[in-house]
């Protein structure tokens, strides 16, 4: 099958491979999905650049990609919740990673029907995003109606995603974002919109219940500054602590370096009375199955900038590594068909 690759992890415009991989095989408990659509993440350069390696070491060569959309081929053994011919989309687990390819095989538990509103574009640019919103404001904030949270890059693929969960939850809803993008926030449901070009978050924000935080080490210090006692800054870009460390299965080799790295953080938190945690998703079909529920239900509406052609797969990350998109970019794998042939 055809798959964009890593070869070697490095920065400075290092670019996938496209080239002919061995169709993936098919576990007891596996999925085997014809991806007609695939989401283009920051983790996915992360990954390809070497961020990552120390916690996700993937061994070069392989398929990058973290966010698919397809139909269902081939179901393993033990696997009745699916059948070929279902339309479905998952975020596969951290360590079987690979949907820029035609085919990926996912586990059951990682896998849900794809909503039924949304192209199979539209599907792909939700798994990654979602299950990072609904993960922090759900699970990690537990998050409810009459709170204030702050959604940093409310334009982003994760911003635009949590800005509606949020606002569904019956919170007020704090975002940045630059003049042009304003709107869109608006739209989305954000209640303060913080042009980031014009004015600093820490002016104008205070007593907040629950940061979202996904920029620079700045970014990190001020949040702590405008939360409550008792409120929650959950970061998306680090430092990892060393709860990540236990989540990871890595804990005797990651937790000193985790402990370190993010000493610095957790003591100012813990000096403000405020909880610090870092998030790294992970991969789940029952959460993407309650946001199936709210995409179907008109609640959430997936936010797409650009979608490529497969052949293009370099030109989406790039887009990516621009910084520019509003929403989520997708590549386009196999347009969609009424038959599998």
């Amino acid at each position: 099958m055809k798959a964009f690759i890593v070869d070697r992890y490095g920065k400075n415009g290092n670019t996938l491979r496209a080239g002919d991989v061995p169709e993936p095989a098919v576990g007891e408990h596996d999925v085997l999905i014809q991806v007609h659509a695939a989401g283009v993440n920051a983790l996915d350069s992360k990954i390809r650049d070497g961020e990552f390696k120390l916690f996700l070491p993937y061994r070069p060569p392989f398929v990058l990609g973290n966010d698919v959309a397809g139909v269902v081929v081939r179901t393993g053994d033990r696997v009745r919740e699916f059948k070929p011919g279902d339309e479905v989309y998952a975020r596969p687990d951290k360590d079987r990673i690979g949907t820029f390819a035609e085919f990926i095989a996912v586990h059951v538990d990682d896998l849900a029907l794809k909503p039924k509103r949304l192209t199979m574009e539209e599907a792909a640019s939700l798994p990654l995003v979602g299950l990072t919103a609904w993960q922090a404001l759900i699970e990690l904030a537990h998050l409810r109606k009459g709170q204030k949270v702050f959604i940093q890059a409310g334009s982003g693929g994760v911003g635009t995603f949590a800005i509606q969960l949020a606002k569904h939850l019956g919170a007020t809803v704090a975002t940045t974002t630059s003049t042009a993008n304003t709107g869109l926030v608006e739209r989305l449901g954000a209640d303060i919109v913080i042009d980031y070009r014009k004015d600093d978050f820490e002016n104008v924000l205070h007593d907040y219940d629950v940061v979202l935080h996904s920029l620079d080490k700045e970014a990190l210090n001020k949040s702590l500054r405008i939360l409550k006692p008792g409120g929650k800054l959950i970061s998306l870009s680090g430092p990892p602590d060393p709860d990540f460390a236990r989540e990871m299965g890595k804990p005797w080799i990651l937790r000193p370096a985790t402990r370190a790295l993010s000493h610095g953080i957790r003591t100012a938190a813990e000096r403000r009375q405020v909880d610090y945690s870092f998030l790294f998703m992970r991969a789940s079909g029952a959460q993407l199955r309650e946001i199936t529920s709210l995409v179907d239900a008109g609640i959430i509406e997936p936010v797409v900038d650009r979608v490529f052609p497969f052949d293009a797969t370099n030109d989406a990350m790039a887009f990516v590594d621009r910084g520019r998109a509003k929403g989520k970019v997708v590549v386009t794998v196999r347009p969609m068909k009424t038959d599998l042939s």
